[in-house]
């Protein structure tokens, strides 16, 4: 039996990154330094650092005792895996506290390598860094909420601005409000009052980063029933985002519904996330909350690699890593790409260029599904594309790569597709899911998923037909099975099917 897993790419040695946060010290450890970094272990310990510090000026025992004992774990864990490569990062608890260059001093010894200490300025460029290449064509206000203090820097596209950091993380502010809100309210606005960042983000996107913001999305994403479970790239509406920090504020937490999605330890500390966001939105007037899953840890990631590779375009380099794991061809998949191209220009159908790079990644995509059974490829399929963990796409983009996908193992009926997954994306992209499906199910059909065959067999369009021609060489794959995909796909087009036979 082979000693190396087959699932995993060769794309150099794994990494890991410890980060000491001031409530939570987390261990992720990554596949390899790429531009799609896949988590392959994740693991986090509350540890409460920041309690107590802006009062005492001291991380607390019981807390650093904690710490410590995640670190041991995170230390054999790395061994296990056999990681070399081993980050560790520490923010506002460790930088304010009186005895945090000593904590750190342990924290070195335990993990074998240097704990840095970031500055605010550090911690609000590598959150930026984590928004600008994670979030496909990301513009606005990158807010990141932490323990002990809030970063806050704009992005645009690659470009970052100038970043500021603030005491007013949720530990700090449950701390010096003596777990008052209205105080805790008091103090958010007179850190938050004049600043340039907030004037520079207005009538843009805030993207949010950080476990207690996650946990309040997560809240909103299960109070609205909806039915992917991603949190990256996950919207909430102006008005949503409002009417929701208001309940989250007015009522007792463990009275919420759906609470239950949040862990016991943090439940205490959302209201304080809510007020800081409330206030955000009152400043900034922003267009819609984003939530990012991306922040520091890959920010450090994505500040090592090679330019040339930061230019990539992650959803396709995902993509392509999936196709290479899980398709009978990865080749097949990549000739479908210039064997749609054709079919889409001479149909007529004008794309954007995101609308473009979406059909790519669909045609890498197609299938990653084979090894199911027949009856449940396209579900497989649609439930692992709508939940994987891509970067560089939105939830609509998301929709219509796992629909295009299911389409073409399912039929081109809408019937057996989730209406509350429709939802999410417009019609022209669910009509444009349809078209590519019914493309992908004729390749299939005369492919056999292998290359070399797609470049003697064109499918195009003419004002009138949809024609699918065969070389005299490949005439029995001119079947009625191929001809009926063809008329199917000929009629969400308007178009007559015509098969021709070359000579």
């Amino acid at each position: 039996m082979p000693k190396n897993a087959q699932g995993r790419l060769k794309i150099g040695k794994p990494l890991a990154i410890v980060d000491i946060g001031s409530n939570s010290v987390r261990l992720v450890a990554y596949e390899g330094l790429t531009r799609s970094p896949t988590p392959i272990f994740n693991e986090k310990a509350l540890c409460g650092l920041g309690r107590g510090v802006l009062a005492t000026g001291l991380l607390a025992e019981d807390a650093m005792e904690k710490a410590y004992e995640a670190l041991r774990r995170y230390r054999v864990l790395c061994d296990i895996m056999k990681i070399r490569d081993v980050q560790v990062i520490a923010t506002a608890a460790a930088r304010d506290a009186i005895n945090g260059k000593d904590f750190l001093k342990e924290c070195s010894r335990i993990m074998r390598t240097e704990a840095h200490l970031l500055t605010g300025k550090r911690e609000a460029t590598l959150s930026a860094l984590g928004v600008a290449y994670g979030i496909h064509n990301a513009e606005g206000l990158v807010a990141d909420l932490g323990g002990g203090s809030l970063e806050l820097i704009s992005v645009k596209g690659a470009t970052l601005g100038k970043g500021v950091t603030l005491p007013i993380g949720v530990l700090s502010l449950q701390d010096l409000s003596g777990g008052n809100l209205k105080k805790a309210q008091k103090i958010i606005r007179d850190e938050l009052d004049d600043l340039p960042q907030l004037k520079a983000a207005k009538g843009k996107s805030i993207y949010v980063i950080g476990g207690t913001w996650r946990a309040l999305a997560r809240l909103h994403m299960k109070q609205r029933g909806y039915p992917l479970q991603v949190m990256h790239n996950y919207v909430i509406p102006v008005r949503d985002a409002k009417d929701f920090t208001a309940l989250v504020e007015r009522v007792s937490t463990d009275t919420i519904d759906s609470i239950e999605a949040v862990s016991a330890a943090r439940r205490p500390l959302i209201a304080y996330g809510a007020l800081v966001l409330e206030e955000l939105i009152k400043k900034c007037a922003p267009v819609d909350i984003i939530v990012s899953a991306l922040g520091v840890r890959e920010g450090l990631i994505f500040e090592r690699l090679p330019k040339k590779q930061l230019k990539e375009d992650p959803l396709i380099r995902a993509a392509h890593d999936l196709n290479i794991l899980r398709s009978r061809s990865p080749e097949h998949c990549e000739e479908i790409i210039g064997w749609t191209d054709q079919f889409m220009k001479s149909a007529h159908f004008e794309e954007t260029v995101d609308e473009k790079r979406l059909r790519h990644a669909a045609c890498l995509l197609a299938d990653i599904g084979w090894r199911a059974h027949p009856d449940y490829r396209g579900e497989q399929s649609l439930n692992i594309i709508a939940n994987a963990s891509f970067i560089g796409v939105d939830h609509p983009g998301r929709v219509y790569l796992a629909l295009a996908v299911a389409y073409r193992h399912m039929g081109l009926s809408e019937d057996q597709i989730s209406p509350r997954l429709r939802e999410l994306a417009t019609s022209r992209m669910l009509d444009r899911a349809r078209i590519l499906g019914g493309v992908l199910r004729v390749a299939y059909l005369i492919t056999a998923a292998m290359p070399g065959v797609l470049q003697y067999t064109p499918l195009y369009c003419t004002k009138d037909a949809l024609i699918l021609e065969i070389p005299s060489e490949l005439a029995p794959l001119a079947g009625e099975r191929v001809f009926n995909r063809l008329k199917a796909l000929a009629r969400i087009i308007g178009r007559v099917p015509k098969l021709i036979v070359e000579d």
